[in-house]
């Protein structure tokens, strides 16, 4: 029996060395282009752009589109505008970023009503901003 046991672990062994073969024809040439643009000018032209991207969110989820990409947008455009938006009113800092953030859980957990708040929020922040 140990005998048995002792062949059947060195033909283990034995094959478990084999080579690794690939096959080149699976593998792609294929290179994808990706483009990233980062969002200027001031907070007073990019918050309104924010507040726009914001607003679209919600019928995005619902319509089964890209909410994730506008989130994106959206979190770019409140990057661009941060530190203009910090140094002359950080009192509004915390409630932006937490408006950010509760996009981007929204978007994760498929809550469309949390972005919806979220961006009635926005707008907000916006007009006390610019207000």
């Amino acid at each position: 029996m140990r005998r048995a046991a002792t062949i059947a672990l060195v033909a283990l062994a034995i094959t478990a060395c084999t080579p690794t073969t690939y096959d080149e024809t699976l593998t792609s040439t294929t290179t994808i282009a990706v483009t990233t643009t980062i969002p200027v000018g001031t907070a007073a032209e990019l918050l309104p752009r924010l507040v726009a991207e914001a607003q679209s969110v919600t019928q995005l989820m619902i319509d089964d589109g890209d909410a994730r990409a506008a989130v994106e947008r959206l979190t770019a455009l409140w990057n661009a505008a941060r530190t203009e938006v910090a140094a002359t009113r950080a009192d509004l800092i915390d409630g932006f970023d937490q408006q950010i953030d509760r996009f981007q859980r929204a978007v994760q957990y498929k809550r469309a009503a949390d972005a919806d708040k979220s961006a009635r929020n926005l707008v907000d922040l916006v007009a006390a901003y610019l207000g």
